[in-house]
């Protein structure tokens, strides 16, 4: 029997965010399962590079042989999986993605995620719901995205993140901690949405209690200058290390150095980098946003607080920092719950709802329901 052809169609790092990521290690742990798969890259760099400069313009040289790629890869597959987004991604890359498979008769496994579902559905969903009725499946990472399609009367089926546990455990080697010299870690995208501001202001309030502390800022993004700036006006700049952008594995390594991560989103879904440093040993203070709650329990296997409250953050990372004993507690009921977000978990979950789309396509079951 032919193996499965698969059409994954998603971004890839740079930029190292979580779908590009997800993306990337999706198909590879599909291609070891013996499945044949097709990556089409929604991001890849503009040529000629000097488009990049030109905003506006320069989404249609992007666009234009994004869509030829996708009638190429259609007549080549068996289906498509395409890891979508809200705004402008939606527009540019989801949708032409299910119509395209609509019309040439390939199913579409839809694979949503982001924090900011809700706002965009209520701003466009008329927009984006006659696409919705043309997909095969939905699926999503999180019981918080399956609440915002259940709403709209759109059925989904859950299959979580995927964390790589030969990558992000707790078995490297720890670097030895000086508890009057803690180390703090964020692993988000300079991007406004991730509020790194207020996490530079909770780190000042850190460094009164614990002068010596320092912070490392790892990403890259629109917002490095105006934080750079924003930690030099807080007296803090010289105990702030902005990394840019880094591969997973000095990630990997930046996690087993820090005594706390530090998650300020103000929206978010099912952010990986939570995960990853539960699996590092690494207690989490996060914001409550979203699907992280979801993700995370307060006072089980993490501090949660309330987003752009400076003041919380820093107190939730102060009694970490005093009392190891409630990180360890943290960090040890966050790892037993991790084992659900590896592959051998979720690969039968993702193979099931393949199996479903194939098998509804053959017997002619009609499109995804509609939409109230």
């Amino acid at each position: 029997m032919p193996a499965l052809r698969i059409g994954l169609i998603g971004p890839l790092p740079p930029p190292p965010g979580g779908m590009a990521n997800q993306t990337r290690q999706l198909a590879r742990l599909l291609s070891e399962e013996g499945l044949h798969v097709e990556l089409l890259q929604t991001n890849r760099p503009y040529r000629p590079s000097w488009i990049t400069h030109l905003r506006g313009i320069r989404a249609l040289f992007r666009l234009f042989p994004y869509l030829r790629e996708l009638w190429k890869t259609a007549g080549r597959v068996d289906l498509f999986h395409v890891m979508a987004n809200s705004g402008w991604s939606w527009h540019l890359f989801a949708a032409p993605a299910i119509w395209i498979g609509w019309l040439r008769g390939v199913p579409v496994v839809l694979n949503y995620r982001g924090g900011e579902a809700e706002a965009f559905f209520r701003k466009s969903f008329r927009w984006v719901r006659p696409s919705l009725k043309r997909v095969a499946a939905v699926v999503v990472p999180s019981g918080f995205l399956a609440e915002v399609f259940r709403r709209r009367g759109i059925d989904v089926h859950t299959v979580k993140n995927i964390i790589d546990l030969q990558r992000f455990d707790s078995a490297g080697t720890r670097a030895q901690h000086q508890q009057d010299c803690p180390h703090l870690l964020v692993t988000r995208n300079l991007e406004p949405i991730y509020d790194i501001g207020t996490a530079l202001r909770a780190f000042r309030r850190v460094q009164e209690v614990f002068p010596e502390a320092r912070m490392t800022v790892c990403g890259s993004g629109p917002e490095r200058e105006n934080l750079v700036t924003q930690a030099e006006e807080l007296g803090i700049g010289s105990a702030v290390t902005f990394t840019g952008r880094l591969d997973n594995d000095r990630v990997a390594e930046l996690y087993r150095s820090a005594d706390a991560m530090i998650n300020p989103s103000l929206a978010d879904n099912m952010p990986i980098s939570i995960l990853e440093a539960l699996a590092c040993g690494v207690p989490v203070v996060s914001t409550d946003v979203g699907g992280v709650p979801y993700l995370v329990t307060h006072n089980k296997t993490a501090l949660l607080v309330s987003p752009g409250d400076d003041l919380a953050m820093a107190q939730a990372v102060i009694s970490l920092l005093r009392d190891p004993a409630l990180g360890e507690r943290l960090v040890k009921a966050g790892q037993d719950e991790i084992d659900a977000y590896t592959w051998p978990r979720v690969r039968g979950q993702l193979l099931a709802v393949y199996d479903a789309v194939l098998a509804s396509t053959v017997n002619g079951n009609p499109e995804q329901q509609d939409a109230n």
